[in-house]
């Protein structure tokens, strides 16, 4: 990832995944969307804690970024899926 890994992640919380996260209240789809990625980010992560969701944000933006992904105003896929593993912070952190 270019530049400050730890400011592109708290971007990438904050502007994608907490605004995210605050319209799903407001979006059916958007909330349904984000509920699959969140099982199959289960699934494939088990019952993770906040340090493993922030690597895994951390590997997913690198991968994304190297394919030539950058956020838009657009809920394509990687919006998604960061939306989720947000979400899932949140849980973690409410244990």
């Amino acid at each position: 990832m270019n530049g400050d890994s730890s400011e592109v992640l708290g971007l990438l919380v904050r502007d994608i995944g907490d605004a995210g996260v605050a319209e799903m209240a407001d979006s059916p789809g958007l909330a349904a969307a984000v509920d699959q990625h969140v099982a199959s980010l289960r699934e494939e992560l088990g019952s993770p804690d906040e340090d493993e969701l922030m690597g895994y944000l951390r590997d997913f933006a690198e991968d994304a970024f190297r394919r030539g992904w950058w956020p838009h105003s657009t809920r394509d896929w990687e919006f998604v899926r960061i939306v989720a593993v947000c979400w899932l912070m949140r849980q973690v952190a409410d244990r």
